[in-house]
């Protein structure tokens, strides 16, 4: 029997991605009509879509989650605006948004960052803007883990206290102020 358990490695990172909305989109320098969605990709083999965008235009708003995991080791995720006709999926702009951008050393977990990226074509030419939130949450087998419960030390409480104001100096809280250790 393996010493690690595989299910509870921390090799992956479990990411919230709610793609919002796209601008000014166009091909071939044209407004786009109608049929569009978006794939966000962390590699090949490991992506999630929108549903298709039948109304909005060049302007199409989805505001729909997408859950993905995403290796510790990788350093971008690929966002594709697709336009969808009964013959042809095209690309009709792609980004690439770089993890840094919403994890590291000055995001906490279950921080939602709002992000905005320019698009380009697939000869490299821009085309729109896609604007999306990303939020990066614990792994499943940390969220079912027990929580821990620490000792009550008797100057902090979990209930709200009556403050009572000051008399003669004094605090009538009900807390005994002398006895905790000063910090």
């Amino acid at each position: 029997m393996s010493p690690f358990n595989l299910t509870e490695t921390s090799s992956f990172h479990a990411l919230e991605i709610t793609v919002l909305s796209c601008e000014d989109l166009r091909i071939n320098g044209r407004s786009v009509k109608k049929n569009t969605c978006v794939v966000a990709r962390t590699d090949p083999l490991n992506f999630r879509e929108t549903t298709t965008d039948t109304e909005g235009g060049s302007y199409p708003s989805w505001n729909q989650k997408l859950a993905l995991d995403m290796s510790i080791r990788e350093t971008c995720i690929t966002l594709e605006v697709h336009c969808r006709t009964l013959s042809v999926d095209r690309i009709i702009g792609s980004a690439r948004m770089p993890v840094s951008d919403f994890m590291g050393g000055y995001f906490p977990e279950g921080y939602l960052s709002f992000l905005s990226y320019r698009l380009k074509d697939p000869k490299g030419y821009e085309n729109g803007i896609i604007n999306v939130s990303v939020r990066l949450r614990a792994p499943e087998y940390l969220a079912r883990k027990k929580k821990v419960i620490l000792p009550e030390h008797k100057c902090s409480t979990s209930q709200p206290a009556l403050a009572l104001p000051a008399i003669d100096g004094k605090n009538y809280d009900g807390v005994d102020w002398d006895s905790c250790s000063k910090y």
